[in-house]
């Protein structure tokens, strides 16, 4: 097919297939004319092979001398019909849970047990409750995320769905992200940073008092001291053993979080390697009241009732919840205990700096949302 002469033109009764604006044409010499035949075909692999088939035919034609001077035989609603359609295989595109399973398999040896099992699991239960993981229906999972979850969560939710589609477009999984420009804009004062509601002074009194009064709690009432005069976070305090109690300092080097396993101990901190607390009065009170007659280095400070890690989900749902409406105190989180011992300490004018090196924040942080907690208790400066 396209034989050309010694000159490098083609050969009388050759069709040649040409692009022009991007579409096939044939060309060719037949009774001292030119003729051109306008496929209508994209050029693209596949329609090439179409358009040769039918410069095939017109050769043949006029080398067997049964040409179509009028060309109706060879125009592109013939080519169509005389060749058989080939229709490509539809590859069924994976569901978002099928993607999802995948997407947490691959992430699962790149983040914490804690972030695997609080964020990706939890994320797994939201998809699975989806009324469709079909992703032509990204629209409808993204308006039952908002109908279902709080807007934090729905947010959260979507972006971890985004992840996870562009990880199956780097994949060759699916051709497009149909949740990539959507978004999910949070309410002004959602943003969990804000949520600093600290207690006061006599609250945080009033909290510990009925801890140490109560029959069925009273177990966890240094638990609750030690996070209120440190401002530790409560995974840092479970985690601690004895070998990290020094003359002079608590060291903070490992958190218990929470595994597919259960409840594991790991290495490091939430934002930092390692961090020093020095050992006050009051902190000195709490440990020399729960030290045991001989010290076993490896042993919890603050084990469960079982001699086990405490489990602080349960703790806050149970005790905590259970003890601030017995005092009558407006209901916080229990995460509230390390907001109230760093407000307070702003309260005292000790500097940002070293706040956040003993409880493992930005001074930054503590500017931009502790100090505003404090604002009721600063009166302006005497200005005549």
């Amino acid at each position: 097919m396209y034989s050309k002469t010694a000159t490098g033109k083609a050969s009388k009764g050759s069709v040649s297939v040409l692009s022009s604006n991007s579409r096939l044409q044939l060309r060719f010499n037949y009774g001292g004319k030119r003729h051109y035949i306008s496929t209508g075909l994209a050029d693209t692999v596949a329609n090439r092979k179409l358009a040769e088939f039918r410069a095939a035919e017109i050769e043949k034609d006029i080398l067997f001398e049964r040409f179509d001077p009028t060309l109706e035989k060879y125009n592109p609603r013939s080519v169509l019909s005389t060749v058989t359609p080939i229709t490509p295989i539809q590859k069924l595109q994976p569901k978002l849970d099928e993607l999802w399973d995948k997407y947490s398999e691959f992430k699962k040896p790149q983040v914490s047990p804690s972030t695997y099992a609080k964020d990706f699991i939890k994320h797994r239960n939201h998809i699975a409750k989806l009324p469709s993981r079909s992703l032509d229906d990204a629209s409808a999972i993204r308006d039952y995320l908002l109908s279902t979850l709080t807007p934090d969560s729905a947010k959260r939710c979507l972006t971890q769905i985004k992840a996870c589609c562009n990880w199956a477009m780097e994949e060759g999984a699916i051709a497009t992200n149909p949740f990539v420009l959507m978004k999910i804009k949070l309410p002004k004062g959602l943003s969990e940073k804000q949520d600093v509601n600290p207690f006061s002074k006599e609250e945080r009194d009033l909290i510990i008092q009925t801890f140490e009064g109560d029959r069925h709690y009273c177990y966890y009432t240094n638990y609750v001291r030690f996070l209120f005069f440190t401002g530790c976070r409560p995974s840092e305090a479970i985690g601690l053993k004895w070998k990290h109690i020094t003359n002079n300092v608590v060291q903070f080097r490992e958190t218990v979080v929470v595994s597919e396993d259960g409840l594991v101990l790991k290495e490091g901190l939430k934002t930092q390697r390692k961090r020093d607390f020095p050992i006050t009065s009051e902190l000195q009170s709490i440990l020399d009241e729960i030290r045991p007659e001989i010290v076993n280095p490896e042993s919890l400070v603050f084990p469960s009732p079982k001699r086990k890690f405490i489990d602080h989900h349960n703790f806050a749902n149970r005790a905590w919840k259970s003890v601030l409406a017995k005092c009558a105190t407006p209901y916080r989180k229990s995460y509230q205990t390390r907001h109230t011992f760093i407000s307070l300490c702003v309260e005292a004018h000790i500097n940002s700096t070293a706040i956040g090196r003993w409880t493992g924040t930005s001074a930054k942080m503590i500017d931009n949302h502790y100090g505003a907690t404090n604002f009721t208790n600063l009166r302006p400066p005497n200005l005549s």
